[in-house]
């Protein structure tokens, strides 16, 4: 009797909650809805400590925060969320911490698939973004069949930034923009062909490293070029100018077209709002080259903490400060 009734009540607060926030996000509406928002979901081994909970407890409990934020953000109407699970710098930690997160990503990767999933109510097509050839095999490969299955949903996009940093992603864009007109150009049968992507035994290394085999294949060689190449790195971004003419042809120019067309969120528009939760407002190397002029908001309250509140107060900022921003925006 006392289970039926607690389920009853449970049932008649849930419905009303929804009501709730139905009419919140009716009342939102009626401004500027925001179309894409990124998060840093930061705080869930400082939530595990301050609760008392082992510390991979913390990463479930910011799992259920973030079906709890995907919902609250579909139910807006915006379309796009992307969320930083996991950059590479996070590889120097304790070789069981990355190992364990690793399988906990390819549990709730399964999890998402299944039938009565947040991922197959709403519609969500999932995209993977960064260097995840740095993954292992299996993890890789759950990401790659998620991708594939949701590759027919419309309505609604998730990215997860896994074995990302935005210095990796710019010079990955920038080595295939350089091969895209290199080759085109062996293409015409003027330049003998050449694939300069940095790699070490199939994996892409970091952006200093990247430049130290740039300079090792321009001294190595055997292509006679009568121009110069610079390149210069500088917290890892990395900008190629070809100067000159070659003795059998000249390289175009690399445009900003052509390095964004390669960017790895190339698949999806610039966020409009950054959150990152914890308080703290470093950009931690997350989508530097998509960000500037996207507002951030800092609540602190650690990822698992987040709610309802901090999404609907990051709204009403980006719609009070929306005019300006667009404005910004068509200057660049």
């Amino acid at each position: 009797m006392h289970k039926d009734t607690g389920g009853i009540t449970s049932n008649l607060l849930g419905g009303l909650c929804s009501c709730l926030r139905r009419c919140i996000f009716g009342i939102l509406s009626i401004g500027p809805v925001p179309n894409h928002i990124a998060f840093i979901m930061d705080g869930n081994r400082r939530f595990a400590k301050k609760t008392n909970l082992a510390e991979g407890i913390g990463h479930k409990a910011g799992f259920s925060s973030l079906i709890s934020m995907l919902r609250y953000c579909y139910e807006l109407g915006v379309k796009y969320v992307t969320v930083y699970a996991f950059s590479i710098d996070n590889f120097k930690r304790k070789p069981k911490e990355v190992q364990s997160l690793m399988e906990l990503m390819r549990e709730k990767i399964e999890e998402l698939l299944q039938d009565e999933s947040i991922i197959n109510e709403y519609g969500v097509k999932l995209h993977f973004i960064g260097n995840l050839q740095l993954l292992a095999e299996p993890v890789r490969i759950s990401m790659e069949k998620a991708m594939k299955v949701t590759a027919h949903n419309k309505q609604r996009v998730l990215l997860v930034c896994v074995a990302y940093t935005s210095s990796d992603e710019i010079v990955h864009a920038v080595e295939e923009s350089f091969k895209e007109k290199w080759n085109a150009t062996v293409s015409n049968g003027t330049i003998g062909q050449l694939d300069r992507s940095p790699k070490r035994n199939g994996i892409r290394v970091n952006a200093q490293d990247s430049c130290e085999d740039y300079a090792k294949q321009d001294a190595d060689g055997s292509t006679d070029r009568s121009g110069k190449t610079e390149t210069s790195s500088c917290n890892g971004m990395v900008e190629i100018a070809e100067e000159g003419k070659h003795d059998q042809g000249e390289l175009p120019a690399i445009k900003l077209t052509d390095v964004e067309k390669n960017m790895y969120m190339a698949v999806a528009p610039d966020p409009d709002i950054l959150i990152r939760t914890s308080g703290e407002v470093r950009l931690s190397n997350f989508l530097l080259w998509q960000t500037s002029t996207c507002p951030l908001y800092s609540p602190a309250a650690l990822w698992p903490e987040i709610g309802l509140r901090h999404l609907v107060w990051a709204v009403l900022n980006f719609q009070r400060h929306h005019s300006y921003l667009e404005k910004k925006k068509k200057q660049f």
